[in-house]
C-alpha cells in the first residue's frame, strides 16, 4: 500500500486551545496556507496556497482513494483541515493512521518535537525550533497598531524570509514524521486497536448536543452572583479586589491576629472553624462561594461549540500512555462535578428562567447549584434519550479474576457487594450483618479503593476525606486487607520478579491467561490478554536508595511537571498498570459492540458510555447485557453493568 504522509499549516481566528480542532477548522476564515506532502520514501513537496498554487491532481485523488494510506502526526487535525478546505465530506478514518498515537502507544510523549528528542533523532530529523515564532506569526490573528498598519493579520508579503523559513518548517516537519513512523513501524499495531482508533475519531465527528439555553443562563447567572458577591466583600473589607488572594491573606491576617499563607478549599473549613470575628466569618464564606472555579466548564463548552450545537474533539485516545486510558480535552469530562440535588429538574428549569432571585430563593448556595448542573448541559438529539451505562467495580473484578482471587470471584458471580464482603473477610464478621452505612461497611469501601494496588497507612489516610477511621486503626486494616487478598498481594511480586527476570535476562516472562512481560532491545512490553502492549522505553534494574535490593527505571513522561525523565516502577505500580488497561480494554470490546448493534457512543467517561438513541430503538437492558457479554480472551472474567435512562446526562 502506498502511503501519504501529511503536515499542513493553517489560519483560522478561532483560538485552538478553547474552540478545539473541530471549532477552529470549521471557522468562517479557516484555511489551509500550506500543504506538505510525501509519497513512501520520494522527496517531501510543498503547496503554497497562499501563493496561488493547486493541489496536484495526484494528491488530490489519494486523499479520497481508500487504497492510498494516509498518514500525520495527530492526523485528527488533519483530517479536519482537509474535510473543511479541500473535500468538503468526512476524511474516513479507515483510510487514515495517526503516528502520535502510534508514539503514546510506544510510551513516547504526544509532541511531535518530544518524540524527536525522545527517539535521540539527529538534528536534520528534529522539528525545526522556529515554528512556535512562526506559527505565531501566521497562523494566529495579530494585534493591529501604528508599527504593521493597523492589520490584524499577518500574510506572506508582510514578511518573505520567514515566509519562506515557514514553508521549511512545514517541510521539516513530514520529514520529521515520516522518520518517526519508520523508525516505530517494527512495533505492529493491533486490528483491534486501529478499530477502536477508527470508533474513537468517529465518536469525536459525531460530538454531543448541548443545551445552549442553560449554559448561557448559568454563565451569566453566574456573573450576576459574582458580582453580588463581592459588593459585599468590598463593603466588609474595603479592599479594592477581595478575589486578589493576597489582598484578602493581608486583611484576613491583620483581623486575626496571624498570618495567613492560604485560601484553599481545604485550609478555609479550619480558618472557619477558628474563627471568632462574624466579618471574617462572611468574608471566608464568600470567599468559598465565589471561588467555585468547576462553573467555568460552561464557558468552555461556549466554547468548543460548532455551528450545529454539538461539540465535538471531546477525548484524546491513548491520552494515559501507561493504560491507553482516554483523556478528557476541552471540557474535560472526566472530572464533571457530582450532582446530589433531589430536583435536578426543578434546578435545571430555574436557571433555564435565568432568574438569579428564584435560584437564590431555593438554594442556598448558587454556585454549588450551578456546578451539580454542568453534566446536565449535555442533552441528546432531538427525539431521542441517553441511555448511560457503566461497568462495575470493574478494577476490582479485573485484579481478582488475574489473581484468581477465590472469594472475590465468588462475590462478582452473585450479588457483587464488594464492600461488604471485603469487610466479612477482613473482620471474620458474617456478611449479612454488614450493613449499608455501618462503619464496617465504610472501612471495607475504603480499603477496597486504597489498598488495591500495594497501598498502605497512606493510601488509608488519604481516600479516608472524612477521618472516620482512628489512625491508630490504619496498620492492622491494611494488614487485615492483605491477609484477606493472598492471592492479590502475590500477583504484586509476581510481576515484580517477571519484569525483573524480562530485563535482565533479556528474556519472556509467560504468566497467567496471556500474561507476558517481553524483554525488545530498548523497550520492556507488557503484553495484556487482549493481545495489545504497555511499552516501558529503555528500562533497567536499578540498586534502590530508599529500601534495600532493586528497582525497575524506564524513562517516560512525569505526568506533574510534564518532562521527559527517568521514572520508577515495582510490582503493585505495574499490576495497576495492568489492570487499568485491561479495564480499558474491555471498555474497547463492549464500544465496537454496542455500535455493532446499531447504538451512537457520544461520549464516555472512564467505565461509562453515553449513547445518544432515538426514542422508538434499543433498550436500557439490551445495552446493560451488551456490557456483561464474555470475552474471548478473559474467560472467567464476569462484568456487570448499572445503567439508566435520561433526557439530559446526569449522575444517577
Amino acid at each position: 500500500m502506498r502511503i501519504l504522509s501529511i503536515d499542513v499549516e493553517t489560519y483560522s481566528s478561532i483560538d485552538i486551545k478553547k474552540g478545539g480542532a473541530y471549532r477552529y477548522c470549521s471557522s468562517f476564515d479557516f484555511e489551509i496556507m500550506l500543504f506538505a506532502y510525501a509519497f513512501d520514501d520520494e522527496p517531501v513537496q510543498i503547496v503554497d496556497f497562499m501563493l496561488g498554487e493547486k493541489l496536484p491532481r495526484e494528491v488530490e485523488e489519494a486523499l479520497t482513494d481508500p487504497k492510498i494510506l494516509k498518514t500525520a502526526f495527530n492526523a485528527n487535525f488533519e483530517r479536519n483541515a482537509i474535510k473543511n478546505y479541500i473535500l468538503h465530506e468526512t476524511c474516513k478514518p479507515e483510510e487514515w493512521e495517526c503516528t502520535m498515537i502510534k508514539a503514546l502507544t510506544l510510551g513516547l510523549p504526544g509532541s511531535l518535537e518530544m518524540v524527536g528528542k525522545a527517539l535521540k533523532f539527529p538534528e536534520d530529523k528534529q522539528k525545526m525550533k522556529v515554528g512556535k515564532s512562526l506559527i505565531r506569526y501566521f497562523c494566529m490573528p495579530c494585534k493591529p497598531t501604528k508599527v504593521n498598519g493597523g492589520r490584524t493579520r499577518n500574510l506572506p508579503e508582510h514578511d518573505m524570509e520567514k515566509w519562506n523559513l515557514f514553508k521549511e518548517y512545514c517541510k521539516q516537519d513530514v520529514e520529521v514524521e515520516r522518520t518517526i513512523r519508520k523508525k516505530l513501524s517494527v512495533y505492529e499495531t493491533t486490528k483491534k486497536e486501529k478499530l477502536l482508533w477508527n470508533l474513537d475519531q468517529k465518536i469525536n465527528d459525531r460530538g454531543i448536543n448541548l443545551d445552549i439555553n442553560l449554559i448561557e443562563n448559568a454563565i451569566r447567572i453566574n456573573q450576576e452572583y459574582t458580582e453580588k458577591l463581592t459588593k459585599e466583600a468590598i463593603k466588609i473589607t474595603g479592599l479594592d479586589n477581595p478575589n486578589s488572594p493576597v489582598q484578602l491573606k493581608k486583611w484576613l491576617s491583620n483581623q486575626v491576629g496571624f498570618e495567613v499563607t492560604s485560601l484553599t478549599k481545604d485550609s478555609i473549613p479550619q480558618l472557619l472553624e477558628n474563627a471568632t470575628n462574624d466579618n471574617v466569618k462572611r468574608v471566608l464564606a464568600l470567599r468559598s462561594l465565589m471561588a467555585k472555579t468547576s462553573v467555568k466548564k460552561y464557558q468552555a463548552m461556549i466554547d468548543a461549540r460548532n455551528a450545529d450545537g454539538r461539540v465535538k474533539g471531546l477525548l484524546q485516545f491513548y491520552g494515559a500512555n501507561r493504560t491507553g486510558r482516554w483523556a478528557g480535552r476541552l471540557v474535560q469530562v472526566q472530572n464533571l462535578p457530582q450532582n446530589h440535588l433531589p430536583d435536578l429538574n426543578s434546578a435545571r428549569e430555574l436557571v433555564k428562567l435565568g432568574n438569579l432571585d428564584y435560584l437564590e430563593f431555593v438554594y442556598d448556595n448558587v454556585s454549588d447549584t450551578l456546578s451539580q448542573l454542568i453534566r446536565t448541559a449535555f442533552i441528546p438529539s432531538k427525539e431521542s434519550r441517553f441511555i448511560v451505562a457503566d461497568f462495575s467495580a470493574i478494577e476490582a473484578r479485573v485484579i481478582a479474576w488475574y489473581a484468581q482471587e477465590k472469594w472475590r470471584i465468588d462475590v462478582f458471580k452473585t450479588h457483587g457487594k464488594i464492600y461488604e464482603a471485603s469487610a466479612s473477610q477482613m473482620f471474620h464478621i458474617p456478611i449479612e450483618q454488614i450493613k449499608k452505612g455501618s462503619d464496617l461497611r465504610q472501612k471495607g469501601k475504603i480499603a477496597e479503593l486504597a489498598l488495591g494496588y500495594g497501598g498502605s497507612v497512606g493510601a488509608l489516610s488519604s481516600m479516608d476525606k472524612n477521618k472516620s477511621i482512628p489512625e491508630d486503626e490504619l496498620p492492622g486494616l491494611v494488614q487485615s486487607w492483605r491477609n484477606a487478598n493472598q492471592n492479590i498481594t502475590k500477583f504484586w511480586w509476581d510481576c515484580d520478579k517477571a519484569a525483573k527476570k524480562a530485563i535482565s535476562r533479556r528474556t519472556t516472562v509467560e504468566m497467567q491467561f496471556g500474561l507476558k512481560f517481553i524483554y525488545k532491545p530498548g523497550v520492556l512490553f507488557i503484553q495484556l490478554p487482549s493481545g495489545r502492549k504497555l511499552a516501558y522505553l529503555r528500562p533497567k534494574i536499578e540498586d534502590h536508595k530508599t529500601f534495600s535490593g532493586t528497582k525497575i527505571t524506564y524513562e517516560g513522561m512525569e505526568q506533574t511537571s510534564k518532562q521527559w525523565k527517568r521514572l520508577d516502577t515495582y510490582g503493585p505500580k505495574l499490576v495497576e498498570n495492568i489492570v487499568q488497561a485491561t479495564a480499558r480494554d474491555c471498555l474497547g470490546e463492549t464500544m465496537i459492540r454496542i455500535e455493532n448493534k446499531g447504538y451512537k457512543v457520544v461520549m464516555h467517561v472512564h467505565d461509562e458510555l453515553i449513547l445518544d438513541t432515538p426514542n422508538n430503538f434499543g433498550s436500557l437492558e439490551e445495552v446493560n447485557k451488551t456490557f456483561g457479554e464474555p470475552i474471548d480472551w478473559a474467560p472467567g472474567l464476569y462484568l456487570k453493568a448499572d445503567g439508566y435512562e435520561c433526557n439530559y446526562y446526569m449522575k444517577d
